[in-house]
């Protein structure tokens, strides 16, 4: 489909420096949080004193070509590859994965005007240091401030990269969440499921994060939760033992038994908890974790509301259709997610340059238009309703 517009795209990624967690980070926290180490003539990433296998090359040089597993995530593999088969040629890392006016050319080339801007080592670092939340406090905060370096949080309008809060200690996120406000975020990104606090797993809807959520409130930006490692290998480990997570090391149980847990899980938090009721400018945005979960998890708070109203201060689908918003994966039923939530509250989101994205983001308005969005629907998923996201309220 030919697009006659610039476009927003919700979920654009950059490659980590490979000092991107420790430029900033106070020497003496090196050994608990993220060194490198030559083992056996790679470069490995220690996290808190262990390998990190998260990714497998997070130096990310040589890495995948954008779109790479296009055909994989659509789920078509004919000749039966394995992953890494799929993966083909790597090549060396482009200066756009890394510089901020590299990238802005290139989304000029390929007609995008701005967009949010997410880690990919960053995202499965938390879960890493969760038994050690002064070390991960530090960490991200020295993250952030590579990210701020870098990056920048909204840098010429055009580049929202979202600074990383870990809900480990809710002081330590309000402090962390002032100083990246000062710095202009629009976005801000935190883990999906319960966050490990001294006392458990605890739900981020929880009274205890009321602290966090209202400076979120009161300052109207908008909060991202992000696909990575949200913990949720303990509960498959349970049915097939595997050990930590690792990105793009798959087998069918796994993959069926994790799709949507995440976000259904911490969106019914958000909901049923009363996030939403106590702070009522919250937006939150879950990024790259598909969209079935939302048929599912509205179909769910229909049942539990018609059984306890009383339980709740509003109509919970209300809430959730004005409160949340998705970036549904490409490959998803994405006319169905429009009839639960509203075109308003879908995001275009590509996942670019990572292999399991679009190759070209804009494509991504062809599986819309294919679905039966008009024009103008179009238009307000792939432009309008990211730029909303990006303005404080």
């Amino acid at each position: 489909m030919t697009i006659d517009f610039t476009t927003f795209d919700a979920d654009n990624h950059y490659y980590e420096a490979t000092d991107a967690f420790t430029r900033h980070l106070d020497p003496k926290m090196a050994r608990r949080a993220m060194q490198w180490a030559e083992i056996n003539g790679r470069q490995r990433l220690l996290v808190g004193g262990k390998i990190n296998r998260f990714i497998p090359n997070p130096t990310f040089d040589p890495v995948a070509k954008p779109g790479i597993l296009d055909e994989y995530f659509r789920g078509r593999n004919p000749d039966s590859k394995d992953i890494a088969a799929l993966f083909g040629d790597l090549e060396p890392i482009r200066p756009e994965y890394r510089d901020r006016d590299a990238r802005l050319e290139v989304m000029d080339a390929q007609g995008i005007d701005a967009c949010f801007l997410f880690p990919t080592l960053g995202v499965g670092m938390e879960e890493s240091l969760s038994g050690d939340p002064e070390a991960a406090v530090a960490a991200f905060h020295a993250f952030n401030r590579w990210i701020d370096e870098d990056w920048g949080y909204a840098y010429q309008e055009r580049i929202f990269a979202a600074p990383m809060i870990p809900l480990l200690d809710v002081d330590a996120a309000v402090a962390e969440l002032e100083e990246v406000l000062a710095k202009d975020a629009r976005i801000v990104c935190i883990k999906g499921g319960p966050a490990h606090t001294p006392t458990g797993l605890t739900s981020p809807g929880d009274r205890r994060f009321d602290p966090f959520w209202a400076r979120v409130n009161e300052a109207g930006v908008t909060v991202g939760v992000h696909s990575g490692d949200a913990g949720y290998g303990r509960y498959v480990n349970d049915w097939e033992p595997y050990g930590e997570f690792r990105a793009f090391s798959y087998s069918p149980l796994r993959i069926v038994l994790s799709s949507g847990r995440p976000p259904y899980e911490t969106m019914a938090a958000l909901v049923c908890q009363g996030v939403f009721d106590r702070f009522p400018k919250v937006r939150v945005a879950s990024i790259e974790a598909g969209s079935d979960w939302v048929l599912a998890l509205v179909k769910k708070l229909k049942k539990v509301y018609g059984q306890m109203p009383m339980a709740f201060a509003s109509d919970p689908i209300e809430t959730f259709r004005e409160h949340v918003w998705v970036a549904p994966y490409y490959e998803d039923d994405l006319a169905a997610v429009k009839d639960v939530i509203g075109v308003e509250h879908i995001l275009f989101g590509s996942d670019w340059p990572h292999a399991e994205g679009l190759a070209e983001p804009r494509t991504f308005a062809d599986d819309l238009a294919s679905q039966g969005f008009t024009e103008d629907e179009i238009r307000t998923v792939m432009s309008a309703n990211g730029r909303v996201l990006a303005q404080r309220i």
